[in-house]
This record gives structure tokens, C-alpha cells and sequence, in this order.
């Protein structure tokens, strides 16, 4: 997580939105791996192990990328309708209210009406916003970013299969490699949430084991 905070992509991605892929990635490939590690007994074949997660991963870093260009598209679209609403307002007061409701309701409970007429008179004198919401490179930078780290958010997983020739053995170390992740991603969550990082790293073990449970026993 530290490398992809420290390239292009982490100036795109907010610290929750890298953590999160992070933990989809990596309970989608443990998901797979405890599957196919009840269905075979000690009949783990390693080659297939290795393709099923990494192919599982790639596959949803793909489709996670193109909702999270779906709901930049929506967030930027929202603002241009936003902004169209206010300038088109039949009066200044439905443009406040308007201004109001797409603000936190917090923020808007204790603006005064002189700031909110203030900033309706700065947004009217915005450029014209283009036609279409559109997708920046910022948006496509951010779109690989989260495919990249649902990818190789599996390789510390599926590493002990490629360094120990015992598969049984290799599965128990990918099963302990998996806990320690899980517990950094909550540690990470609990600095960037303001709860208490220890407490936060061991509740994502209990939830991620939790997840990785029901799925196994729902089927995989």
C-alpha cells in the first residue's frame, strides 16, 4: 500500500479508497484460496491455485476501474446539473436553497445568508461548464490504480505457494500472511478514521475472517 501511496496513482486515490481495494483484493483472493482449499483436501494442485487468484483479481480490479470511472462520471455530472440549477434558479433565494442542499447539512445549518449569497454570485460568474461531465486523465490514472492494487493486493497471498513445495504448509503461511494483511489495512483505517489503529487492526481480522467464512461456506 506504501508504494502505491507514493506513486501517480496515490495522488489520484484517497487513503480510504486505496485501503478498501486493498481489503476487497485481498479477501476475494483468500475467499478463492479457502475454497479451493476445502473442496481439494490435500489435493491442493498449486498451478491452479495461483491462475484461480490471480485471474479472480484481475477480473474485478477490471470491473471495479470501470464503476469507479462510472461514478466519476455521476460525480461530475451532479456538480454541472448543480451548478446549472443555480443559474437557471427563478430567484436568488431558490438558489441559496439549492447551494444549502449540496452542501453537508452540517456546514450549510450554520452558514449565514450573506455567505451564501456570496458564493451564488461567484458561481454565476464561473465559466460555462462543458457539455458533458467527461473523463479526465486523473480519472483513468485512478481507474488503474484500483485495478493495480485489487492485482497485486493477491501476490502476497499466493507467495507461499511459489516458495514452498509442501502445498498444505503453503496454504497455512498464505492463511498468516492474509491475517497480518488484514490487520495493517485496519491499523491504516483506524489512523485515516480517527479510532484507536490496535482496536481498528483487530476488528478488520475478525470481519475479514468473518467475510471469508460466510463465502466459503455460501459456496466460494
Amino acid at each position: 500500500m506504501s508504494e502505491a501511496s507514493d506513486s501517480r496513482f496515490g495522488k489520484v486515490l484517497d487513503p480510504m479508497e486505496r485501503i478498501s481495494e486493498t481489503l476487497f483484493g485481498l479477501i476475494m483472493a483468500l475467499t478463492f484460496i479457502c475454497s479451493l482449499g476445502v473442496a481439494t483436501g490435500a489435493d491442493i494442485n498449486i498451478r491452479t491455485m495461483l491462475i484461480g487468484a490471480l485471474g479472480c483479481n484481475l477480473a474485478w480490479g477490471i470491473v471495479d476501474g470501470g464503476l469507479y470511472l462510472l461514478a466519476r462520471i455521476n460525480d461530475r455530472g451532479g456538480k454541472i446539473l448543480t451548478l446549472r440549477a443555480i443559474r437557471q434558479a427563478p430567484d436568488a433565494e431558490t438558489a441559496r436553497r439549492v447551494i444549502a442542499d449540496a452542501l453537508p447539512p452540517e456546514l450549510a445549518a450554520i452558514l449565514p445568508l450573506e455567505q451564501l449569497e456570496a458564493m451564488r454570485q461567484k458561481l454565476r460568474h464561473l465559466p460555462e461548464p462543458v457539455p458533458g461531465p467527461g473523463l479526465t486523465k486523473g480519472d483513468w490514472n485512478g481507474a488503474l490504480g484500483l485495478c493495480l492494487l485489487s492485482f497485486l493486493s493477491t501476490f502476497p497471498v499466493v507467495i507461499p505457494f511459489l516458495l514452498l513445495s509442501d502445498a498444505r504448509l503453503a496454504l497455512r503461511v498464505s492463511y498468516a500472511v492474509a491475517i497480518v494483511m488484514l490487520f495493517c489495512c485496519g491499523y491504516v483505517f483506524g489512523i485515516h478514521s480517527g479510532l484507536r489503529p490496535w482496536a481498528a487492526g483487530l476488528a478488520m481480522v475478525a470481519v475479514g475472517g468473518a467475510l471469508v467464512v460466510t463465502a466459503v461456506a455460501l459456496g466460494g
